[in-house]
């Protein structure tokens, strides 16, 4: 039990905690004044009201991080791959909205733009991995004793779960606090499972977990500021990155649960909409605009949310043999 509260988790956690919150202050003002935002396209009356303010806010919690977390690897090698995941989709992000909000390009990155860069990402962290890190491909199942071989099925698996994950929490991010929300309780279970599990990967999380809550005091309903693809995508890495150094890819599932949610009710209302000529099953996609417009607030879609989460975080680490 003294692992989980000892001085230098401590340390980092503060410290990503105060230095997210210095750099939201200096942030969001300066975002703000240079007019850093872009048009909320959704057919929703509170979500109009979010027209002018800011984006790119990602970088609140991503500046603590990747600076704990490079310091963190020279300790930790097994860390590196995380930081990876995280830096090389932020940087995808990154290229979107800048596209966005400077260029003025609505759509920023096209699909297949942003896939292919997503691939070339996945495939730089798998590369690592395999060739430069000690972490194999084996994997846990849950409720399952030891690590299993599955052979070459590693490979579709890895591509799936990566781009399904990363993709899946930039879907998430379309309300106030959902994203960083929903994500802090994800990070909360690699916390606690790096100890379950031996992989010393915890100090990484409670960084996140720690910049995600001084992240918050900005992003709360109503938002000062959005997380944009930068930190959407950024978060999207490191779930699944921190996913495979723990061997824990279909935990993902489990704790990451509304992450697939939002992804799934977007392929079933796009291939229904197809197939029906014109049909929906839901009001709007991804599914928390469902909610909302069937008269859901935000705050309470992001509670239940936040709440499914948790209780499925729970079973994930019961999960943990």
């Amino acid at each position: 039990m003294n692992e989980f509260i000892s001085q230098g988790s401590l340390i980092v956690f503060l410290l990503s905690f105060v230095f997210s919150i210095i750099i939201g202050n200096i942030l969001v003002p300066f975002l703000t004044k240079k007019k850093v935002d872009q048009t909320e396209r959704e057919i929703m009356e509170s979500h109009v009201k979010k027209n002018g303010t800011p984006t790119m806010g990602g970088f609140i919690f991503l500046i603590p991080v990747i600076v704990f977390g490079i310091i963190l690897s020279f300790q930790n090698s097994r860390l590196i791959p995380v930081m990876i995941g995280i830096i090389s989709f932020a940087i995808i992000g990154f290229i979107d909205d800048f596209l966005k909000v400077v260029k003025k390009k609505s759509d920023g990155l096209r699909t297949w733009q942003k896939l292919l860069l997503q691939i070339v990402a996945a495939t730089i962290l798998l590369l690592y991995i395999i060739y430069f890190s000690d972490i194999s491909l084996q994997i846990r199942v849950p409720f399952l004793p030891g690590l299993i071989d599955i052979g070459w099925i590693a490979i579709p698996l890895y591509y799936f779960c990566v781009l399904g994950t990363v993709n899946g929490v930039n879907l998430n991010d379309g309300v106030d606090a959902m994203t960083s929300t929903v994500t802090l309780v994800v990070a909360g279970f690699f916390f606690v499972a790096s100890f379950i599990t031996g992989a010393a990967t915890s100090d990484l999380s409670i960084s996140v977990i720690g910049a995600l809550l001084g992240f918050l005091f900005f992003n709360l309903h109503p938002a000062k500021i959005f997380m944009g693809d930068t930190g959407s995508l950024a978060l999207g890495g490191y779930v699944a990155a921190m996913a495979y150094v723990m061997n824990m890819p279909l935990f993902i599932i489990v704790v990451g649960f509304i992450y697939l949610l939002e992804a799934v009710s977007v392929i079933l209302q796009v291939s229904y909409f197809k197939i029906s000529h014109g049909k929906r099953i839901f009001k709007m996609t991804p599914i928390h605009h469902h909610f909302e417009l069937s008269g859901w607030s935000e705050p309470k879609v992001v509670g239940v949310f936040a709440a499914i989460t948790f209780i499925l975080a729970v079973v994930a680490l019961y999960a943990i043999r």
